[in-house]
């Protein structure tokens, strides 16, 4: 298990790697079907119980509309299983994609995936409640780092936000001038 300092992230200009996974529906996401109707903004979070996170994603969801006005959709990466991802969507009133990535398969895909240090592990556990080692689908409390990449219709990078201080999110302008 890499610790923060150990992922990169993927860099613009790479490929994405293709994926399928669950929403709460259990419908079946695929990036590259999604990338046959326009550009995808890809975001990864830590949880439900990640006050950064949410705020977050009630800004994109408050933009909605200007993403889908440039032809563009939003999915969501989260670690954490259907029934905790029903409270992201709930405390966010997201209306866009967000799935579960089971076995962190995602997340190690786009070099996002770390192991949070032991005190911070007790304080997202004990203070936040994060219960990670039952909201996700092991026991090893590991989690994204909270990453925006878009990726073109020819399924490579063209822009990403990537900083492993949690507290350093997407801005909702600098997705939209770096969408079609």
């Amino acid at each position: 298990m890499k610790n923060i300092k150990e992922v990169n992230g993927l860099a613009i200009g790479e490929i994405a790697p293709s994926f399928t996974a669950l929403d709460i529906y259990d419908n079946k996401y695929s990036l590259s079907d999604a990338l046959s109707k326009g550009e995808v903004v890809l975001i990864f979070i830590r949880g439900q119980w990640c006050p950064f996170c949410n705020k977050h994603l009630k800004e994109i969801q408050e933009n909605l509309p200007l993403i889908y006005k440039k032809g563009a959709s939003v999915v969501v990466v989260s670690p954490e299983k259907s029934e905790f991802i029903k409270k992201t969507i709930e405390k966010t009133g997201a209306e866009f994609t967000v799935l579960y990535d089971a076995d962190y398969k995602i997340a190690k895909a786009y070099d996002v995936l770390f192991k949070p240090k032991a005190m911070l592990r007790v304080m997202y556990n004990v203070v936040l409640g994060a219960n990670l080692k039952e909201s996700h689908s092991d026991e090893s409390e590991q989690l994204p780092v909270p990453a925006t990449y878009i990726i073109s219709k020819d399924g490579k990078i063209k822009w990403r936000q990537f900083n492993p201080n949690y507290m350093k999110r997407s801005q909702i302008n600098d997705i939209l001038d770096n969408l079609n």
